[in-house]
């Protein structure tokens, strides 16, 4: 029987991989200069803690979710994304009581999706997040989108753009509310049953439709930028100065809605110009959720993060042709001639990597042409030529890859002429 890879998912081979790590290693790089310590959660909770974080009018928990129930009857779900995993570690383990506040986290990993598969949209994805929680301090705010558009700007990505936008605090989001429910509630039968649903559960979310996104009310809605009360907006302002004082260019947009329920506040994306990506051009997205914390379980907490997909940052990567260090250098490739000589093989082998270097061998009984053209294809450094005489004589002949030259070596000596030779950069 022949197996086939499900729908929505991909098999990242050698040659691909090295780029995700590379990628994976930049973002780490950059947490730690921002002070950000990496967590991993499970790749499944209860579903509840989605239902409840995520929020129940998104179409994440409504349409979306890889739900099932386990043999002891609880109901699980793969996450979906990685901010309410975040959260529930945050108050589970306690967080919250640490003396060092706020706490500053970061993770990358696998969430799940059912959703339509298409180029840079996949069913299991990979997410490197952030999340801040504990500080209100529109500074941290200022901070984390900082890191965001650092790691776009370090991995050579062109044409960026920051949209931000403020959906307020409570009571600015309740007056906005009550707007959108009079605008939209005279036309509600002309739009989708989705949005018929959210105008009494969650207005907000009908200006993120992409069924409607064409209809005249949606040009007209209220503005929630025009319900800020005196706080808010007193909040935004600081956030735009911190931006504008690091020299970060963005753009407002009042009908910016992030997709899930948890926002308020800080609402950003990060998008990209340019052609050949798409009609979607949003790289990432993220903002401020003041009462997530509360809502699982915690003290209250404030909080602000962002998702980003992997998949996206490499289309984008692979759009404006920007080539990853992605070769994997090889040290050396050990060539053999006769049986005393391979039987030499394993034990050579063994001493070299356990001074750290990278090397490889012929495991096909090859003859030495094919062995040198191995060494060629995995972009060896050196080949190692070791025949029964070498090993009688106690030598071996190190041929230079880049430059064919070849000089006989002493075993003895070889770690370390390779390693001088790593050194200097010639391998």
């Amino acid at each position: 029987m022949k197996f086939s890879i499900p729908r929505g998912t991909q098999d990242i081979l050698p040659g691909e991989s090295e780029k995700w790590q590379y990628i994976e290693e930049k973002a780490r790089e950059l947490c730690r200069r921002y002070h950000y310590q990496e967590i991993r959660t499970p790749i499944f909770e209860q579903t509840e803690l989605f239902a409840r974080g995520v929020g129940d009018t998104t179409d994440i928990v409504q349409k979306e979710m890889y739900t099932f129930e386990d043999r002891g009857g609880r109901s699980l779900t793969l996450r979906p994304e990685g901010t309410a995993s975040t959260v529930r570690s945050f108050v589970d383990q306690k967080m919250h009581g640490w003396a060092d506040q706020p706490v500053k986290l970061y993770y990358i990993g696998p969430m799940f999706r059912y959703e339509r598969p298409q180029s840079g949209r996949m069913r299991q994805f990979v997410q490197f997040g952030v999340e801040a929680m504990g500080s209100s301090d529109p500074a941290i705010d200022a901070e984390v989108i900082g890191l965001a558009m650092d790691f776009y700007k370090e991995l050579g990505l062109t044409g960026v753009k920051l949209v931000l936008n403020s959906l307020g605090d409570q009571e600015s989001r309740s007056n906005h509310r009550e707007a959108l429910v009079k605008h939209f509630e005279p036309v509600i039968g002309e739009l989708c049953s989705d949005c018929q649903e959210r105008l009494t559960k969650n207005p907000l979310r009908i200006l993120d439709c992409k069924k409607d996104s064409e209809h005249e009310k949606q040009a007209t809605a209220p503005s929630i930028l025009d319900y800020l009360n005196e706080e808010s907006s007193v909040y935004f302002d600081k956030v735009k100065k911190y931006l504008e004082d690091m020299e970060i260019p963005y753009v407002v947009d009042p009908g910016l809605v992030r997709g899930l329920d948890y926002y308020n506040n800080t609402a950003f994306e990060i998008m990209i110009d340019g052609e050949g990506f798409g009609a979607i051009t949003t790289l990432m997205g993220g903002g401020r959720y003041n009462g997530l914390v509360e809502e699982i379980g915690g003290p209250e907490t404030p909080g602000i993060g962002f998702a980003l997909s992997i998949e996206r940052l490499l289309m984008a990567l692979e759009t404006q042709g920007i080539k990853l260090p992605a070769d994997h250098q090889v040290d050396a490739y050990l060539v053999t001639m006769g049986e005393l000589a391979k039987d030499q093989a394993p034990s050579l082998i063994h001493k070299l990597r356990h001074a750290g270097l990278s090397v490889d061998t012929d495991y096909l009984s090859r003859k030495m042409k094919g062995q040198m053209k191995a060494a060629g294809r995995i972009n060896a450094g050196y080949a190692l030529i070791l025949g029964d005489e070498e090993v009688q004589a106690g030598t071996i002949e190190v041929k230079h890859m880049l430059t064919g030259s070849q000089e006989t070596v002493n075993i003895s000596e070889l770690t370390d002429y390779l390693k001088e030779g790593k050194t200097k950069g010639e391998s």
